[in-house]
């Protein structure tokens, strides 16, 4: 083996490093909301070759290197996604004010990435990032006034939900978790992962089929064409209007930050309240059941109320939010949250070379 071909070996072993590692980053960015999936391939030195993998790609081009790359980033992503999901939609269902804090935190750490790409500001980048802000702060704000009472389950929805969620995976800066929370489908996302995963480790067709064709396939699909289409638009983009482009996604992460306010909790509804379209009832255990069935009844039923035309359980992460006074002690903890996840994000992309 000449010199050359050992530069090269050298090379691509570090490539797929690279795009293992920036995969489990990406992965981990789109569970969470505030990190942005985009900005972790920046960080791991990779974001120019993904674009370059997706568009050649697209354009039915197919070179052994971008599909190495294409396939490892997907792979590390897929299993980061399959075995944290759960935990993650617990922290979220359960510790709301605790990892939202983190999430904001996580998120401004990425304005230095983006910032650096930056290469000159002009007033059309101060225009767009303007832009940026007012469009994240002014969806917040819309979302904020909403009784979060819809029901986001179509198939329809769950495919537009993946075609936003992708560009997550493209444009740094913008999160694919927070736009998920935005559009009411974060956590149904999240328990969708889980469940299937649990479906295929118990070999459970029958729930495999019935979450896949509900979530994982309209996602997927939705996550597939928005790759496709956003990939190609960014590159056309960035080509012809890179200060600007980047100026709108710097405005957009910092006006994510308006939508994660930390001090919300779930507010239980009660019996006749509308939720997710639906009147909630009392659940009522069937008669006779057995002792096994009554734990079972209960376990399903946890919060003891159920939704009256589908007979199905109200759970806590379908409670609407609200938000509440914080105390001293987690206004601190808060803040050191916050700064503990600004670090996090910003020395991970320090760690890039590119």
């Amino acid at each position: 083996m000449n010199q050359e071909q050992a530069q090269q070996n050298n090379s691509s072993t570090g490539l797929a490093i690279r795009s293992a590692i920036g995969g489990a980053l990406m992965g981990l960015a789109n569970l969470v909301p505030g990190i942005s999936g985009g900005t972790m391939l920046v960080a791991a030195g990779i974001y120019k070759q993904f674009i370059n993998a997706i568009s050649e790609v697209t354009t039915f081009k197919f070179k052994k290197q971008s599909l190495i790359t294409l396939g490892i980033v997907i792979l590390a992503a897929m299993f980061i996604f399959a075995t944290l999901a759960a935990p993650v939609k617990n922290l979220v269902v359960n510790h709301r004010w605790v990892t939202y804090a983190i999430f904001i935190g996580l998120t401004l750490g990425g304005v230095p990435v983006v910032k650096k790409l930056i290469q000159k500001i002009t007033t059309g980048t101060y225009i767009s990032a303007a832009i940026g802000f007012m469009l994240m702060a002014g969806i917040a704000y819309f979302q904020s006034q909403s009784t979060h009472t819809a029901d986001h389950s179509g198939f329809l929805y769950m495919f537009l939900a993946g075609i936003v969620g992708a560009s997550a995976m493209i444009l740094p800066g913008l999160s694919g978790g927070y736009l998920f929370l935005v559009m009411g489908v974060y956590v149904p996302i999240l328990t969708g992962i889980a469940t299937f995963t649990s479906a295929a480790k118990n070999l459970d067709t029958i729930l495999l089929m019935q979450v896949g064709f509900e979530t994982i396939l309209p996602v997927g699909l939705g996550v597939l064409v928005g790759v496709a289409v956003i990939s190609n638009l960014l590159k056309y983009l960035l080509a012809k209007y890179e200060s600007q482009t980047l100026g709108l996604l710097l405005g957009l992460l910092v006006g994510a930050v308006v939508g994660l306010y930390p001090f919300q909790a779930g507010v239980t509804p009660k019996v006749g309240d509308m939720l997710k379209g639906q009147i909630v009832i009392q659940a009522s255990p069937p008669t006779g059941a057995t002792s096994n069935e009554l734990k079972l009844y209960h376990k399903k039923f946890e919060t003891g109320l159920a939704y009256k035309k589908s007979q199905k359980p109200v759970k806590a992460q379908d409670y609407p939010q609200a938000f509440f006074t914080p105390n001293l002690f987690q206004i601190i903890s808060a803040l050191c949250l916050i700064i503990a996840g600004y670090f996090a994000t910003s020395t991970i992309a320090k760690l890039s070379k590119d």
